[in-house]
């Protein structure tokens, strides 16, 4: 019997794909579908004057141009529009008034017989504004910046800074050697594949099926039941196939409200896909400035960790995410102190972007780290090692697991880390500085209760159903993978339905929590198959099984199999046939367990070689290793895709992404992937991914995730190797040529 958990695996619907029979969220079609183009708006504050409308509605082929003042009903208050994953505030509600809250706003749809005749139409709406004075620059709001409130619920409670530990000031004051640094990210944007798109398909007695692109059908139908009253029931909401989204799918964006407002206007079934440009104000990376203070013995020991930060928001909504503690967890110290305001801007409110926080917090800690060491006359990998922590400094909690020191270790071998000439300039080849530099990652190990469903045929195949996504990770291979061992059938015998609101419970998919949960979910259902499955087997006459308890049979090669005696067997199709029975189905909720006594987190070693052009300054990064502690790795194939895709895009933070802003009228200028740069084929070089052995208990399966982990401190590794080749410091990202000024 095969295996297939920890197997390298191909994606069970990778054909599909290559083939174009996937279906994206603007790709399903009926009869009689038409076409909305968004109108969004030019300034950044203020309300809508006049909205002249004659133009466009004169163009043939135009249906209707819905507004704030002819729009359907929509709900009055700001509980209705938040969804699973809202911050606090009052979130943003399309059409609902003439408000202007930040530049690129949807203020009108034109829904039209073609896509070509809505976009021209939706050109020919004029606006006339009143402005009110705008501020969307970060730098500008830094003295204005509001200390976080006490949390108001368990939600943002996760993401408040810890308690200060110890008197850091004081031992920050006497310490030996200390450092002090402010580091800076820019705005950074998500910028998938697939444009956000919806497809409403509107039935006769106004039901809906809504194809979305999202990271949770399940957030989308409750969100949309709110906003215009409905019923469940009357809402269905599938995503079969998401082209990316990284976070920028976690909540339903403005164009799904749209087009089930025409849908609903009209009666008829509608589409509206946005362009590029209007993805922009989807959400998006908050800018953060931060300050890191670091205190040290001579030794290399830390004294004293403080760590402020000051991160974006919206003037309606107040979104954060835990920027400062991840210092204080990482490394062992004894005084730690974490400061965190927010900077309302004119600006839609931001959103997670692949690993939130840690991604941009570790930028500043791991640089702050190499900064240190080099005070210290001592070698970068030495000083994480010298403050290595073997329990979690937040609540003094022992580790369920943790593999960082093999990490270390077998990252830096892979790397030839020992060769490293610890002075900066030291390094060349040819007319090229050669900088090496490494970084520490780390994030949450998160599960979260989910239900499946397994319904096993009798002819040995097993359909596995849950509400949840796959944006492109890979969960319908893993689902598969794991439903294939726990059912003991070969993996053409699974079948994965997902990305339907129809389905059982799911969270959203973010977090890195969908594999572990998920997964045991189906371990768990199969359980239940399991055991009605023995039920059936112990009616049979003379049955080999009929002595033997639940936890003393498998199932294995499409059988119930004894775990003492492999003799002793009843195949699946006999125990099912002797009982008449075509079709068992179970349907369970897993319901992870509580474990408050220790913590749980991912971890990783990132090592990265830079070359840089002394004559001009243009920064390669020629090879990066990166070592991963995950606990139990379900598929080594799919999940190095994962870690080589966080690294890349780790590359391009580090030297590639920023979303700038023209602050005088308060838009964003480089919306579009011609000019916001991302890495291309030829900035990608060797990397290589190492999975460290790391037995888990956390859960069942010893899942941890890794849909995160893979971009945490990249670009902190590549800052730190820059230092090293060139000898100049750069703290705000991107590391562009000009910032080095050689």
């Amino acid at each position: 019997m095969a295996h297939y958990i920890g197997t390298p695996t191909s994606r069970v619907d990778g054909f599909a794909k290559v083939t174009g029979a996937a279906k994206y969220a603007a790709e399903f079609n009926v009869p009689g579908l038409v076409y909305g183009s968004v109108v969004t708006s030019t300034i950044a504050k203020g309300r809508i004057a006049r909205i002249d409308l004659s133009a466009a509605l004169r163009v043939e082929g135009v249906l209707d141009v819905l507004t704030h003042e002819n729009r359907p009903t929509m709900a009055d208050n700001d509980q209705a529009y938040k969804d699973d994953v809202a911050p606090a505030g009052s979130p943003f509600r399309p059409l609902y008034d003439g408000r202007i809250m930040f530049s690129g706003q949807p203020i009108a749809l034109v829904v039209a017989q073609t896509s070509e005749i809505a976009r021209f139409a939706a050109s020919l709406v004029r606006v006339d504004y009143e402005t009110d004075t705008h501020i969307t620059d970060v730098h500008c709001q830094r003295e204005a910046a509001i200390p976080l409130k006490p949390p108001g619920d368990p939600i943002e409670a996760m993401f408040t800074p810890p308690k200060t530990r110890g008197r850091p000031e004081q031992a920050l004051a006497a310490a030996a050697v200390r450092h002090a640094g402010e580091y800076y990210v820019p705005i950074e944007h998500h910028n998938p594949m697939e444009l956000f798109a919806s497809t409403v398909i509107y039935d006769g007695d106004g039901k809906l099926t809504v194809y979305d692109k999202t990271q949770g059908v399940q957030n989308v139908q409750h969100y949309l039941c709110r906003v215009f009253g409905m019923k469940p029931e009357d809402v269905r909401v599938m995503s079969p196939f998401v082209g990316g989204a990284f976070g920028s799918g976690l909540r339903p964006q403005f164009q799904v409200v749209l087009a089930v407002l025409a849908a609903r206007a009209l009666r008829r079934s509608v589409r509206v896909v946005l362009t590029r440009p209007q993805m922009y104000v989807l959400g998006y990376r908050p800018a953060m400035i931060q300050l890191i203070e670091l205190g040290a013995n001579a030794d290399g020991t830390l004294d004293a960790i403080m760590h402020d930060a000051i991160t974006v928001t919206s003037r309606y909504e107040d979104f954060f995410r835990q920027e400062t503690g991840w210092s204080g967890l990482l490394y062992k110290c004894a005084n730690a102190g974490y400061k965190h305001k927010l900077a309302r801007l004119d600006l839609a409110t931001p959103c997670d972007m692949r690993a939130p926080s840690a991604t941009t917090a570790l930028f500043a800690l791991e640089s702050a780290m190499d900064e240190l060491a080099v005070a210290l006359n001592l070698d970068p990998l030495e000083l994480r090692l010298r403050c290595y922590s073997e329990r979690d400094q937040h609540n003094d909690l022992p580790f369920s697991s943790k593999a960082l020191r093999e990490c270390y270790r077998q990252g830096a071998t892979a790397f030839g880390w020992d060769k490293r000439n610890p002075e900066a300039r030291s390094m060349r080849d040819a007319g090229d500085l050669v900088g090496w530099g490494m970084a520490t990652g780390v994030w949450e190990a998160l599960q979260m209760p989910i239900t499946v469903r397994i319904a096993l045929s009798a002819n040995g195949h097993a359909e596995v159903a849950c509400a949840t996504s796959d944006i492109g990770t890979g969960s319908y291979t893993i689902m598969a993978q794991v439903a294939a061992d726990m059912l003991g059938l070969p993996l053409e015998n699974i079948s994965i339905n997902l990305g339907d609101s129809s389905l059982p419970q799911s969270p959203v998919e973010g977090g890195s929590w969908i594999a572990a949960s998920v997964s045991n979910g189906i371990a768990t259902t199969a359980d239940a198959i399991r055991d009605e499955l023995l039920r059936l087997a112990k009616q049979m006459p003379g049955s080999p099984l009929a002595n033997i308890a639940s936890g003393e049979v498998t199932l294995a090669d499409g059988k119930l199999i004894s775990k003492g005696d492999a003799s002793r067997s009843v195949s699946i199709t006999d125990a099912m046939r002797h009982a008449a029975v075509d079709r068992i189905e179970q349907e369970k909720t897993y319901n992870p367990s509580n474990d408050v006594t220790r913590a749980h987190n991912t971890h990783s070693a990132i090592f990265a070689e830079v070359k840089v052009d002394e004559q001009i300054g243009v920064i390669r990064v020629t090879r990066v290793v990166s070592a991963i502690a995950a606990g139990r790795i379900l598929n080594t194939k799919t999940a190095s895709s994962q870690i080589l895709g966080g690294v890349v895009w780790g590359i391009g933070m580090a030297l590639h992404e920023e979303t700038l802003i023209d602050h005088k009228v308060g838009r964003i200028m480089n919306a579009n992937i011609a000019e916001y740069h991302v890495p291309v084929n030829a900035d990608i070089h060797d990397i290589k991914v190492i999975f460290v052995d790391e037995p888990d208990d956390s859960n069942p399966l010893g899942i941890k995730g890794l849909g995160e982990i893979g971009i945490v401190g990249v670009a902190a590794a590549i800052a730190n190797a820059v230092y090293h080749a060139t000898g100049k410091r750069v703290r705000d990202l991107p590391i562009t040529l000009d910032k080095l000024r050689l």
